[in-house]
């Protein structure tokens, strides 16, 4: 499983964590019942505290996308792919509209808007299609 942590970043090192997690069950890379790096394995390859992994495994339990079995590890829990694109869906609407408020307060039309978005996803979409995950 790829993930990537980014030490200089405002975003909390375990918000950076589970949101990756998260988004690769969102998009299918991490199916139902897949099991997860146990909690020492993912602090060594990220090199972070354990306590910080235990964490985040812990949060995306309660939300429902994983599931910790005594004694057997960390799985992807049954349909985490719908649950986190729901969860992700609306975050990003949230974020939609923030972006937006400031777009209106610097004065930029409607079209405007729209043009800075399709600018931003014709940039993104050689990019997006060479990202992948690796286990």
């Amino acid at each position: 499983m790829l993930i990537r942590v980014e030490k200089g970043s405002a975003v909390p090192i375990s918000s950076q964590i589970a949101e990756q997690i998260a988004m690769h069950c969102a998009a299918g890379k991490l199916a139902s019942g897949d099991r997860l790096p146990s909690v020492r394995e993912l602090a060594r390859d990220l090199a972070v505290n354990q306590n910080t992994i235990l964490r985040v495994y812990e949060r995306l339990v309660r939300e429902g996308l994983l599931e910790m079995r005594q004694g057997q590890g960390t799985f992807v829990a049954e349909d985490s792919t719908g649950r986190s694109r729901a969860s992700h869906r609306k975050r990003l609407g949230e974020e939609f509209r923030q972006l937006a408020r400031q777009g209106i307060a610097l004065g930029l039309t409607s079209d405007e808007l729209h043009e800075i978005l399709s600018t931003a996803l014709s940039q993104l979409q050689p990019a997006s299609a060479e990202t992948g995950v690796s286990t």
